[in-house]
């Protein structure tokens, strides 16, 4: 109710996101499948970023082959429903990696997974100099904007983090985070990724432990190496509800989206990937393991077979 008395009260007040108009300035191969677009432009120094997993949209050309041109202010969504389908830039999410303001850079990890969508062909043949739009958050607003799940408890003596290859640049970030600020809490990471080769050397804590599971050496399906760690090598705590409660079943349809509490708590969980993989996860870690729900950060980024704006 305040939020929304404060909007009529202040009815310009900025908004809490807004579009960036952006070119690349340059591309980092990172390994075979994963790679740094790094872009620029001089509303990027309005932009901000509150959390490692800060996610934001990317618009690509449009069917027609012409930059995204949407409008600027807050009817932007709108003005897109409002195109016609030849001329509607595609949407995708994506974590933000890295805000430099004062350079008027910012930095995107992409996955390369060959040309089967709108922006899969971009990152494939993009070059320096090729015009963007995103929506992050606005450096004007002066509330919290949102978009971010990561939100460890300070109480925290236990914290794991697991996720495929779309989960890394996030994964990356909060790692970098705990260093920064927590450096000997114990910290387990699991990270499943396509190839040997994509195993990158991330900087973490002293008390942090890295593993990573690349599909090409396990010979495993994409999904499996998260199930495997969480089944079999990661260090749980003792069950702390009645093992094999109920567990209201997920729209497979769906994409999964389940937040831990802010309460204390001493064991944390960050789990993102694959919404199947994740949704099984759950299962596993509730039912079988008998974990507190309010400790996991269960989050479906994509749907196999499926594609989500």
């Amino acid at each position: 109710m305040t939020s929304f008395l404060s909007r009529l009260i202040r009815p310009n007040r900025a908004s809490a996101y807004r579009i960036f108009d952006v070119e690349l300035k340059t591309i980092v191969p990172l390994s075979p499948s994963l790679c740094r677009f790094v872009f620029t432009g001089e509303d990027i120094g309005q932009m901000t970023t509150l959390a490692p997993d800060q996610r934001i949209k990317l618009f690509f050309p449009s069917p027609d082959g012409q930059p995204p041109r949407l409008p600027r202010h807050e009817k932007w969504q709108q003005a897109r429903r409002d195109l016609p389908p030849e001329q509607t830039p595609p949407m995708r999410t994506y974590t933000l990696r890295a805000l430099r303001r004062a350079q008027r850079e910012v930095e995107v990890d992409f996955v390369l997974h060959g040309i089967n969508g709108p922006a899969s062909a971009w990152a494939t043949h993009a070059r320096p100099g090729d015009r963007l739009q995103m929506v992050a958050p606005n450096l004007a607003y002066d509330g919290d904007p949102g978009g971010y799940e990561w939100k460890p408890p300070r109480e925290a003596r236990q914290i794991l983090l697991v996720g495929d290859e779309t989960a890394l640049p996030a994964i990356a970030g909060a790692l970098e985070q705990l260093a920064d600020n927590r450096p000997h809490l114990a910290v387990e990471a699991f990270i499943e990724v396509p190839l040997e080769l994509d195993c990158l050397d991330l900087r973490h804590g002293p008390a942090t432990r890295v593993h990573w599971l690349p599909r090409d050496v396990l010979a495993c399906d994409h999904g499996q190496g998260m199930l495997h760690a969480v089944h079999e090598l990661a260090t749980l705590p003792n069950a702390t509800a009645p093992r094999n409660a109920e567990l209201e079943e997920v729209d497979i349809d769906q994409r999964l989206w389940e937040l831990a509490s802010d309460q204390a708590a001493a064991f944390h969980a960050w789990i993102a990937g694959e919404s199947a993989t994740v949704m099984e996860i759950r299962r596993y870690l509730i039912k079988e393991r008998g974990l507190a729900r309010d400790s996991l950060t269960l989050m479906g980024y994509w749907r196999a077979g499926r594609t989500l704006e």
